[in-house]
């Protein structure tokens, strides 16, 4: 059974690494061939080595909760590879009014966890407090109709929480507004804590009495961001592409094609027919298209105009990081803990800013600090690099005094790579795979369906394998 994985991000390596697994299971000798139009694998995960920094161009890492990415990393051997976040510097911090304001122990992202924290903290007015606290008598939302994030936030919890907390929050891990964000498809846990217990805040604090109750040594480790959540990020010693490195050296010889793109997809009987630029047609039993959905939309229009139609509406935006190292003493502000976020409100360039070196270890020499800002569409659009790196420094100026000429810096530019799931995208992502069910042998994986971080499109990709095998 001839096999073809178009794309060769991670959804598409980790499909085509278990295309080879199940064919390794069953004792045959797996027909397969990943093609992209690029010259590297691995998509938006991209990592430099160099004079002892370990320099990311796109993920830093991956969460253990969905647990996905961990079991595919233990499966590929490297487990000894794994490394967790700094235990010591395990706090954030938030951008309000030009200063970094500590994040209050147990926010996690939309609301709080716990009351000290929330009343000692600065970020948030006494009348915002209030409101967020009028969480716990509010009524239920009637109704199972999609709402956006920021909707309901504001509903629950007040503009403060949406503009001081979660509108940054959101945007440093969707890039998104969060009034147009789908809250069904990306963070469904907050609104079954208002299904559940008729309240955020009510829920949030009894699942920390129950965690007390479990393991009381443990209830007052919780800190930052979201708490122990923390100690769920994971990276590898050498950096993401450690993962994408593995999966490619898994395949069987021969099975990439770089600089490979595919134009056209067409059906004859039981058969595809895939053209590749250069590279003629391609006859193939199966085909999973791994790809941004706007890259799917134009292969399959002409199998589904409305499927390709519903893939098109997909939107997505550009992401961007710039790394900078300096001397430890070039930075007078202290940076003890993993970083900040920036409201839009405050009028920044970046999104966010990861002290690098203080989140895991061995990511810079001794006595250096590495920064990764993070640039979103509006900071990317019609702007040189020149350009972002003059209104990088300058917010790192005003936020932590850094006035010295930094050791190098690095930008890394990834467009039309975050998929925005806006309200409704589950209600479109269900009629999309009940029309690609209509097609025998064609599977299509990314982060424009399901989740857009590194375990969701493991699990997109490997459930695209066993779909088309099955």
């Amino acid at each position: 059974m001839k096999c073809v994985v178009v794309g060769g991000g991670v959804s598409g390596l980790a499909a085509a690494h278990r295309l080879t697994e199940l064919a390794q299971e069953t004792g045959e000798a797996p027909d397969l061939l990943l093609v992209e139009a690029g010259g590297h694998l691995g998509g938006v995960i991209e990592t430099e080595l160099r004079d002892g920094y370990v320099l990311e161009g796109g993920p830093d890492s991956m969460i253990t909760d969905k647990p996905w990415g961990l079991a595919l990393a233990r499966r590929l051997g490297l487990d000894s590879e794994l490394i967790g976040t700094q235990e010591q510097h395990r706090r954030s911090f938030v951008v309000h009014q030009g200063r970094l304001e500590p994040v209050p122990e147990g926010f996690q992202l939309l609301a709080p966890s716990r009351f000290g924290p929330l009343v000692g903290t600065r970020i948030f007015s006494w009348a915002g407090k209030g409101r967020m606290a009028l969480d716990l008598i509010l009524p239920r939302r009637d109704g199972d109709d999609d709402e956006s994030l920021g909707s309901f936030v504001t509903r629950r919890l007040g503009r403060e929480a949406l503009e001081r907390m979660a509108q940054p929050m959101i945007a440093g891990i969707y890039g998104a507004d969060p009034m147009k964000l789908s809250l069904q498809a990306t963070l469904p846990r907050f609104l079954d804590m208002e299904r559940q217990h008729g309240s955020v805040i009510r829920a949030m604090l009894r699942a920390r009495a129950r965690q007390a109750k479990s393991a009381p040594h443990n209830a007052n480790s919780q800190t930052g961001v979201s708490g122990a959540r923390y100690g769920l990020f994971v990276s590898f010693r050498n950096g993401m592409q450690t993962l994408t490195d593995a999966l490619a050296q898994r395949l069987p010889a021969g099975a990439v094609r770089l600089r490979t793109r595919a134009t056209d997809l067409t059906r004859s009987g039981d058969r595809w027919n895939l053209t590749l630029e250069p590279g003629g047609v391609l006859e193939a039993d199966r085909v999973i298209l791994a790809l941004p959905a706007y890259q799917s939309a134009s292969l399959v229009r002409p199998l589904d105009a409305e499927l390709a139609d519903h893939l098109a509406c997909i939107p997505y935006a550009a992401s961007g990081t710039m790394s900078l190292a300096y001397r430890e003493e070039q930075v007078p502000h202290p940076l003890d803990g993993f970083g900040f976020v920036t409201p839009s409100r405050e009028g920044l360039t970046i999104l966010g800013c990861t002290f690098t070196h203080r989140k895991y270890a061995h990511r810079a020499p001794a006595g250096i600090a590495l920064l990764r800002a993070f640039l979103g569409e509006q900071a990317l659009t019609g702007r040189d690099d020149a350009e972002l790196d003059r209104l990088v420094r300058e917010d790192l100026r005003r936020l932590l005094g850094i006035t010295a000429a930094p050791l190098w810096t690095k930008i890394a530019r990834h467009p039309r790579s975050m998929a925005q799931y806006d309200v409704g995208h589950l209600v479109r992502v269900a009629e999309m795979e009940r029309r690609v069910a209509a097609f025998p042998g064609l599977a299509l994986c990314g982060n424009g369906f399901r989740g857009i971080g590194i375990p969701d499109c493991v699990r997109a990709g490997e459930a695209a394998a066993e779909a088309i095998r099955a």
